[in-house]
């Protein structure tokens, strides 16, 4: 698909309110942030159009076998095979993690709305992928003796997300798809209740493994399914890694292939975790200047966007965005981080999508997320 016809979908992402002067919509002449002052009071939204739009990137991988890094650890030659073999639920979309949030995409979509286009398409590749005897392959794969760690916590977080987004869709058949998913959900819970009190210090990068990304989208499924015994492990851990952190670098951001912020993703688990007398203390030592009015951070800019590791930069805009609307919506006054929030995720909106595969498998996913976190 043409660059041309895509750079059409950041038009269809509004405010909430943009009729007045200070919530313009984002359209290709606003979308590069040309004017850095530019203030917008309140979070970008979805719109039918745009999800419409959106939804052509996981249609285009969800089974799309090929290319494909499987990231496997080989213990003979019988392991080796066809992805679709290996993992028959998630084997699209380059890559397993990519493909589970693909398959979230998906999900949050049609449930956001459930007169798109495609929707019968959809739900024809989601009811063919998610089978129980598919699903129980999943399973045995993890349960190999040199992949027990696969995915680990990257792919577990967004299997998780997967799980909760399918838990609280009122739709016949996504009762039917969770319910076929849940040993999978299910090793995925068992997995970070085991892996965690082992876990001495956090993996602070802006890559798969940061460990505050993996816990906070764990501790969302542990609140909506009401999980205690993965909640309080998660609150546990997040406390021993993170309370006492104090000044983070944030002038260090970004390096070269992040995704997600180090210190922003610390934000996003320990807002969650802590309550707000707790939380005001600790980001008050941790990133003092997030608290004021005119708290700024530059966007993360792609020079090539053909290539996998450098376009990581646009979905650390998304990640940035949605860390950001995360606390502005839990906290009042924290609202003037959506005006900063709106300008990473308006930055990379045009390049969602373009000749290039290496981010067309998965920059859709957060997208979504970012624009969706304000809407739970």
């Amino acid at each position: 698909m043409h660059r041309t016809v895509f750079l059409l979908i950041s038009i269809c992402f509004c405010s909430c309110n943009n009729h007045t002067p200070n919530n313009p919509k984002v359209t290709e002449s606003t979308s590069s942030i040309a004017k850095p002052k530019e203030t917008i009071q309140e979070p970008l939204y979805l719109t039918e159009e745009s999800a419409n739009k959106l939804l052509e990137l996981p249609l285009a991988c969800l089974q799309t076998e090929y290319p494909n890094k499987l990231g496997q650890t080989l213990g003979e030659k019988e392991d080796i095979g066809e992805p679709s073999v290996l993992h028959p639920t998630f084997y699209g979309c380059f890559d397993w993690h990519s493909s589970v949030h693909g398959h979230w995409s998906a999900v949050k979509l049609l449930k956001m709305f459930p007169n798109l286009k495609e929707k019968e398409k959809t739900r024809n590749i989601l009811s063919q992928n998610i089978t129980k005897e598919k699903i129980a392959i999943e399973v045995q794969y993890f349960k190999g003796k040199h992949n027990k760690s696969y995915e680990r916590t990257y792919g577990w977080a967004w299997l998780l997300k997967l799980a909760e987004e399918l838990h609280t869709w009122d739709d016949p058949m996504a009762k039917e798809l969770e319910s076929n998913l849940q040993p999978l959900t299910d090793l995925i819970v068992q997995k970070y209740i085991d892996f965690l009190p082992k876990l001495k210090y956090p993996i602070r990068v802006g890559e798969h493994t940061n460990t505050a990304f993996g816990l906070s989208f764990a501790w969302d499924y542990a609140k909506t399914m009401n999980h205690q015994e993965l909640r309080e492990m998660i609150e546990t851990r997040a406390v021993a890694f993170y309370n006492k952190d104090r000044g983070c670098p944030i002038d260090w951001e970004p390096s070269g292939y992040d995704f997600l912020s180090p210190c922003f993703e610390e934000i996003d688990i320990m807002r969650r975790v802590l309550n707000k007398t707790q939380f005001t203390q600790w980001i008050s030592e941790f990133l003092p200047s997030l608290t004021t009015s005119d708290f700024a951070i530059e966007v993360g800019e792609v020079s090539d966007r053909k290539d996998g590791k450098l376009v990581h930069l646009d979905g650390l805009n998304f990640s940035r965005g949605w860390v950001l609307y995360g606390l502005a919506n839990q906290y009042e006054e924290y609202q003037h981080l959506f005006s900063v929030a709106n300008k990473h995720v308006a930055y990379s909106l045009p390049n969602l999508v373009g000749d290039s595969y290496e981010g067309g498998h998965w920059l859709g996913s957060f997208a979504i997320y970012a624009l969706t976190t304000n809407t739970k």
